[in-house]
Order: structure tokens, then sequence, then C-alpha cells
């Protein structure tokens, strides 16, 4: 029989996915009314328009972003149709499909990035003193680690059905 949680476990699991739902709403709708962009859209375009970002192949990014690979290439395939990726053949792997960002999709990342950081300064970052921040990390990352470590949805192997 599975153990179960404390009080005090459950209470802070339903406060971290309530502030995570929040946030993600109000990033949602910033990035819609700004930009006509899901966030996992814009988490391509943020992704793609870091600085020295390199080449991605479609797989690659998918499981960065932690985006199952079918709905990413959907996803993808609506921002190629606003002009704002472009997809080719990887020139070393002809089985791999590279993605990069156009000058139309820096243009929109230039232009809805300034209302997402305000959101997320206003909602997250301004709540916490800046030694709390620093806690955050220091909590949140040993999760991310953790959680990383675990191969990719897209390497797991499926459930058969039937």
């Amino acid at each position: 029989m599975a153990r179960g949680l404390s009080e005090e476990q459950l209470a802070a699991y339903f406060t971290l996915t309530e502030v995570g739902n929040l946030l993600e709403q109000a990033v949602s709708d910033q990035l819609r009314a700004d930009g006509d962009l899901s966030p996992v859209q814009f988490q391509v375009l943020a992704t793609l328009g870091e600085p020295g970002a390199p080449d991605y192949r479609m797989t690659d990014l998918a499981d960065r972003i932690v985006y199952s690979r079918s709905g990413f290439s959907y996803q993808a395939g609506q921002l190629e149709k606003r002009g704002l990726i472009a997809r080719e053949r990887d020139g070393h792997d002809e089985r791999s499909t590279v993605v990069r960002l156009t000058a139309q999709g820096r243009d929109l990342l230039a232009r809805v990035m300034p209302g997402h950081v305000e959101v997320v300064r206003e909602l997250l970052l301004e709540a916490l003193p800046p030694r709390d921040l620093q806690t955050l990390r220091g909590v949140l990352d040993p999760v991310r680690d953790r959680l990383r470590s675990r191969p990719p949805r897209s390497a797991r192997p499926r459930r058969r059905t039937g």
C-alpha cells in the first residue's frame, strides 16, 4: 500500500500546483492578448530566441519544453503557418528536422516579451523578497533536476492498449 502524504506535504503540493495554475492562466491571458500565442508557442519562440541558441532538432525542443512530440509538431505547424518559425531537414541527420526562429518570429517575441515580463514580475517576483527568491530556486532546482533525470515522456515505452 502506498504511503499517504502528511497534511503539511499535501498543503505544500496543493499550494505549488495552485500557484502554477494561477500564474499560467495570467501568462496565457497576456500572451493571447499581446500576440495571439499559447504558452507553449511562446515557450518555443522564447527558447529559439535565446541569445546564442543552437539549432534545435524538433525532438530535442519538444523535450526541452516538456511537450509531447506529436503535440509539438502540431504547434510548430501553427507557428510555421504564421511565418514565426521555419523547419528544415537537418544537414547532419536527414531523419531529423531542425527549427529556427524567423525575423517575423523575433519581431513578435520582442512585442510580447515586455508584457510577459511585467506579468511575471508583478505576480511572482514582486511577491517575494530577494532572499526568498533565492530560497525558492534552492528548493525547486533539485526537484526540477530530479524530474529532468527521468527519460523524457517521448522516450518512454508506450503502453499497449487492448
